[in-house]
């Protein structure tokens, strides 16, 4: 039997998240990029690239995959295992590589790029050995950090990403409601988080019936689990008067939405209560600050003086918020637009981003836990516009 190293399998009609014009923006910006900085073909690896590009999202497991684009072409690399699923939802052309031979994926992207040639690649995703094995198969002439450049691009969203990340955040606020309702003493943070993340899945079959339904998630916290903003969730069983930290994840065509807030089950306790407050006051007086000219160090040291002035500073553990996109908590973020104080980016009108201002106060302190609100923020020509509804604070999240 003749077994081929890489070969063509499609079938079936292409369903793409966006339409055709979409992609071919942004693969002209792309390649508008690419000849100002000499390079020749890209090679994409991570998750986050390979679907802001082709619409294509992977499943790795252990396998490599790629989407190369010359000023030419645009070519996904998949595994045999996926048969025709990543050209059916890839913009360009796409190759199969097998397994028959060992580096059958590196000569499938060597049939695009050539050798010799300058090559774009991510140097924040490719491992050190994947790079050795790129340039023994693809001899370039150069290799060029792309990384920077196509974070820039996937930090301004296009009308048709703005139309998604509002539907998404639509979709967090169903997750949400389902959540609350949820909420009791003695039931189990399990069974919370199961209530809101079904939820989310049938609204998202609902309002998007062509999609590919993976990866939404809840992540919902109780009492001393609140400590942590990405603490899994246990099987605790809830008790009155405790702290809660509501989060839905719904994740659609590799697009990444949340809503994530502070509740206490029936009743909350004065220190508590002052510390909530404050947070809440953080969280509109930053989201005031989020518009056009403002940069991420200048809104996030403001935010910090607002905490240091009513002595709550001390328990702040992370940033104020990040961008929105082609990102997930297993692939993909766009560092260079999150409110931090080592952050420079100036924000501008298109850019997505979040205001959550987070304090975790230690155990044995009054008004322990972890205190988090979280809104999506679209800024705007003149400031910015709000696209998470599910109310926060304690008039309406003190659950009974």
């Amino acid at each position: 039997m003749d077994r081929p190293k890489f070969y063509r399998f499609h079938q079936g009609e292409k369903t793409l998240p966006f339409e055709p014009q979409e992609y071919e923006d942004r693969l002209s910006r792309l390649r508008t990029d690419m000849a100002a900085n000499g390079i020749e073909a890209c090679v994409f690896t991570s998750m986050h690239n390979v679907a802001y590009f082709s619409g294509f999202l992977y499943c790795a497991f252990g396998r490599p995959y790629a989407l190369v684009v010359t000023q030419t072409e645009d070519v996904t690399i998949s595994a045999g295992i996926d048969a025709a699923q990543p050209w059916r939802r890839s913009r360009g052309d796409n190759i199969t590589y097998t397994d028959w031979q060992r580096d059958n994926y590196r000569r499938a992207v060597l049939s695009v790029t050539g050798t010799g040639k300058t090559i774009g690649y991510e140097a924040d995703h490719l491992t050190f050995a994947q790079h050795v094995l790129m340039d023994g198969f693809l001899s370039p002439k150069a290799m060029v950090d792309v990384a920077p450049i196509t974070m820039r691009q996937r930090m301004h969203k296009s009308p048709a990403e703005i139309a998604l990340i509002r539907s998404c955040a639509q979709v967090a606020d169903v997750g949400g409601y389902a959540v609350k309702d949820a909420i009791k003493a003695g039931i189990r943070e399990i069974d919370v988080a199961m209530a809101g993340r079904d939820a989310m899945e049938i609204e998202i079959a609902k309002r998007f019936p062509d999609a590919e339904y993976r990866d939404t998630w809840v992540w919902f916290q109780s009492g001393i689990n609140t400590d942590g903003a990405h603490n899994p969730v246990t099987a605790r069983t809830l008790q009155r008067g405790d702290i809660l930290s509501l989060n839905t994840f719904p994740m659609i065509s590799a697009y990444y939405t949340a809503l994530e807030r502070t509740l206490f089950v029936e009743t909350v306790d004065p220190a508590s209560l002052t510390i909530w407050q404050a947070n809440v006051a953080a969280h509109e007086y930053g989201m005031s600050l989020l518009e056009p000219g403002a940069s991420c160090a200048d809104v996030t040291e403001q935010i910090n003086t607002f905490f240091e002035e009513r002595d709550l500073l001390r328990y702040r553990t992370f940033g104020y918020g990040h961008s929105f996109g082609v990102l997930s908590h297993y692939y993909g973020r766009e560092a260079g637009l999150e409110l931090r104080e080592d952050i420079d980016t100036v924000l501008e009108p298109g850019m997505v981003i979040s205001m959550e201002p987070m304090l975790t106060v230690p155990e044995g302190t009054v008004g322990a836990g972890g205190y988090r609100e979280h809104d999506i923020l679209v800024i705007t020509e003149d400031g910015n516009e709000n696209i998470t509804g599910y109310p926060y604070g304690p008039v309406f999240n003190v659950v009974s």
